[in-house]
Order: C-alpha cells, then sequence, then structure tokens
C-alpha cells in the first residue's frame, strides 16, 4: 500500500516521517532535548498474507525492553479519534506488551473535537472551496513536504487489487 500511495509512491511513510519530525520537534522544544524517537506501525491492513509495513510496536516494544528502554510513549499519529484501532491496538495490546516487559509506557492523545484541530479542518475545507471557486488560498502547510494536491493525480494510489474509481472521478 505504501509503494502505491502518492503521485511518486511511497507518500504513506513520507508524511508519517514528516509528521513525527513536527511532533519530536514540539517535544524538544517542550523539554528542552530532542527525545529518543522512531516510526513503528499499528492496525495492520489487508489480508494476513500481504504484508504490512514494520517494526510492529508490539515487536519493537519487546526489542527495546530487551536494548534496556524502561519506559515509552506512543503517539497515534495516523489517527484523528480515539477509534478501535487506537484503542484496541495501542491501549489494549501494546501496554499488555509494555506492562508484560516491565516497562511504563503512556500513549499521547489523538486530536478529535479540539478546537485547534477542528479548526485547522474547517481552514483547510475554506482553502479547498476557495480552490474550487478558482481563487488562489493562501496554503496553510507545517513540516517539510509542503501542501498536497486538491485532486489525486490520474493513476495515483492506484488500488492493488483492481482499477477502481478514484476521487477525481478517474480510473486508476
Amino acid at each position: 500500500m505504501n509503494d502505491g500511495s502518492g503521485a511518486r509512491g511511497g507518500a504513506y511513510v513520507a508524511q508519517h516521517l514528516d509528521v513525527m519530525a513536527e511532533v519530536v520537534e514540539q517535544v524538544a522544544a517542550r523539554i528542552g532535548r530532542t527525545p529518543q524517537h522512531e516510526l513503528v506501525y499499528c492496525s495492520r491492513s489487508g489480508a494476513p498474507h500481504i504484508p504490512w509495513l514494520e517494526p510492529d510496536v508490539n515487536d519493537r516494544l519487546e526489542e527495546m525492553a530487551a536494548e534496556g528502554v524502561t519506559s515509552v510513549v506512543m503517539v497515534p499519529i495516523g489517527f484523528v479519534s480515539d477509534h478501535m484501532e487506537v484503542v484496541y491496538d495501542l491501549d489494549t495490546e501494546a501496554m499488555a506488551t509494555a506492562e508484560g516487559l516491565g516497562m511504563a509506557a503512556a500513549r499521547a492523545g489523538t486530536p478529535g473535537t479540539d478546537p485547534r484541530f477542528v479548526a485547522l479542518v474547517r481552514d483547510l475545507l475554506l482553502e479547498r472551496a476557495a480552490a474550487e471557486r478558482g481563487e488562489v488560498p493562501v496554503r496553510t502547510t507545517v513540516g517539510s513536504l509542503g501542501p498536497g494536491p486538491d485532486l489525486c493525480a490520474v493513476g495515483c494510489c492506484p488500488n492493488p487489487r483492481a482499477p477502481r474509481p478514484a476521487a477525481c472521478g478517474v480510473d486508476s
């Protein structure tokens, strides 16, 4: 799925790495040092025989405990709310893994209905509406990747199972 994401592939991981860098920068500004950090994955997607991105959070927790790490903070950057993937994969499974390893663990909250997040979504919708009217809106963005396109290009994010209509209405 990552290989087919974005116009040139690899957008899924690239976007997660970019968000992680922003989170680390904000944490470092608050605590006065850059914390040790890495991107790990939960919530595999697709059929069990199709490989998912690695490392898996539980596998990595086991490796970290063997390396002498005694505490972790998990930040679910790919999720906007505390839905079942976050609650089960992190709050249930990963926390149980950490506890079984004697490792202190905490999970950062998701943005959910935080007024700042809601305002951000509103601003993005207004930007998109302005572009649709033919205006050239100022694009609000953070990170190194810049703003994404308003519409997927033909062939962007192909369905690995079979061609399906894309959001822009063009078969990919």
